[in-house]
């Protein structure tokens, strides 16, 4: 390709002020085109809060987290249901059967050139547990890890049959080094909720196995990982790996086109289109088990209307969803009925349309006549000032706003820092509608749907019954597919009811790849990218 002249100030007019991160080199000509020994991605990571996995709970950091970190099972892109031994070669039922033995790999190195040992997987979980933080609750069955030897370790469960083992491959539970941790603040004890110290030097170094390290991370401007040589699958390809904030998807676009970034993660579908026919960018698909989605509260001190579930129901007969997937999306999506994404157990296109809300005016305006509110009502619908998946959360809520001013509910947009965004609706501060996102910390229906009688359901003021909160634990330790198919479709008939979230989208995913990388593996497993697989053409 013609590679144009540009000074560094021109550059950073054209593709925002993150370009000024770049490196250069000599002639303009950017890293990712002229070196073979560094992979530069594009994406909007202003989410990213923190690197430290027991404290991730967000959308875009389980991609570094994946590079840096192994979890004891991994899950492959063509098979979500069956684990793959990673850190661990094996596992078996321990004796008595209330838990789970795991053989450990011998001979793998952390980043430091330490072996790794029990004392390390053990440490680990019992920071995980002890800290109670968000992690804490999707391994929730597990009540300790005991150390056999020096290469076995057991996990003893409260719930024995509970589904712990995918959800054991998902980021947070990546395996991290004991002495470095307790060398910067890390606490194993139950102290470790104050006491842990650890976090802010995670933020800018790691203490995994994985094929690349941290470190460093600039807030809203790049993320730069280093080659791990001791990794136990071998080097990875790449000596370095920038992966770039681009907040703007064109910016994004420029810059996959003139070889200034490998890869482009956040492009809208007409760009995507303008992709056709480009000789050196291809465009990867997979169908993800994300999901965008809007959470309404029901706390009638933030607004009265929204506590009458006719008004929330009149708000999910409104909404265009066939508009935001074909239109907005150009047909790149799905949508559930509610958080077990289309491909799980119980859930498929033909629940989503006999369960789910379908867009009917009509009935809108009827149940907000019944509710006593004919002329409408005003509401907020608060998003952050990012992009997800192809599309901004601007451009969704102004569809949202639009929306649902044909049924005469009148919207104000509130765009928050990303950051603030998640403290808002996680604290429950929520002022009405709060656009979000929820991706796979690990492929489980019962994380899903544990997440919303147990957490999610707080945020929005939902008090949970508990013969809900039965139904998930039945439909969870239900070991015959059918019947726990037939459970799950009662649990999203019944979430849906309660109408607190609104499935927007389930993306698929649409990633702009220069032709210079040859493997690039996505993945729906919950970190989007293998980036220790991707290797050049």
């Amino acid at each position: 390709m013609t590679v144009m002249s540009l000074s560094r100030r021109d550059l950073a007019r054209l593709l925002g002020a993150s370009a000024a991160v770049l490196p250069l080199l000599p002639g303009g000509r950017a890293l990712a085109q002229s070196r073979r020994d560094t992979l530069v991605l594009g994406i909007d990571i202003s989410d990213t809060i923190t690197f430290d996995p027991v404290r991730q709970a967000q959308y875009t950091p389980p991609l570094t987290l994946a590079a840096c970190y192994d979890s004891l099972m991994t899950l492959d892109a063509d098979d979500l249901v069956n684990p793959k031994p990673s850190l661990a070669t094996k596992w078996e039922r321990r004796p008595g059967g209330d838990g789970w033995r795991f053989t450990l790999r011998q001979g793998v190195k952390f980043v430091s050139g330490a072996t790794m040992t029990a004392e390390d997987v053990k440490f680990t979980f019992d920071r995980l547990i002890n800290m109670k933080e968000q992690t804490q609750q999707y391994i929730k069955a597990v009540e300790r890890v005991e150390v056999v030897d020096a290469n076995t370790v057991d996990f003893i469960l409260n719930s024995p049959n509970a589904p712990i083992l995918s959800i054991l491959c998902n980021p947070g539970c990546a395996i991290l080094e004991k002495a470095v941790l307790l060398q910067h603040g890390g606490v194993q004890g139950v102290e470790a909720k104050d006491g842990d110290k650890a976090t802010d030097w995670l933020n800018g170094n790691s203490a995994g196995t994985g094929p690349y390290r941290l470190v460093r991370w600039e807030r809203n401007g790049q993320i730069l990982l280093q080659r791990n040589p001791n990794h136990w699958r071998g080097a990875p390809a790449f000596e370095r790996v920038v992966i770039r904030h681009l907040s703007d998807s064109a910016a994004q676009l420029l810059a996959v086109r003139r070889g200034d970034v490998h890869a482009a993660f956040n492009l809208i579908p007409e760009q995507i289109a303008t992709l056709r026919g480009d000789a050196n960018v291809r465009v990867e698909r997979l169908p993800s088990l994300d999901h965008v989605y809007m959470a309404l509260t029901q706390n009638p001190a933030a607004n009265p209307a929204l506590a009458k579930k006719e008004v929330r129901h009149a708000i999910g007969h409104a909404i265009d969803y066939d508009g935001i997937l074909n239109n907005l999306l150009g047909g790149a999506a799905l949508r559930a009925a509610h958080f077990l994404p289309i491909g799980v157990n119980g859930s498929t296109e033909a629940v989503a349309r006999q369960v789910g809300f379908r867009q009917d005016l009509d009935k809108a305006r009827q149940l907000l006549q019944a509710a006593g509110l004919a002329d409408g009502f005003e509401m907020e619908i608060a998003y952050g000032q990012a992009a997800v998946a192809g599309i901004s959360y601007q451009v969704l809520g102004q569809k949202l706003q639009s929306d649902l001013a044909r049924v005469g509910i009148r919207v104000r947009l509130n765009p928050m820092d990303q950051v603030n965004l998640r403290t808002v609706y996680t604290q429950g501060r929520m002022a009405g509608g709060l656009l979000t996102f929820w991706n796979p910390p690990a492929v489980s229906n019962d994380l899903w749907a544990s997440a919303v009688v147990e957490r999610v359901a707080r945020r929005v003021g939902w008090e949970v019954p508990a013969e809900m909160t039965e139904l998930t634990r039945r439909a969870a330790e239900e070991e015959d597919l059918a019947k726990a198919a037939d459970l799950w479709v009662e649990w999203q008939r019944r979430v849906v009811d309660q109408a607190n979230h609104f499935v927007l989208f389930q993306p698929i995913y649409q990633i702009a790849v220069r032709n210079t990388v040859k493997d690039f593996p996505l993945t729906a497993a919950g970190w989007q990218l293998d980036t220790g697989k991707v290797t050049l053409a």
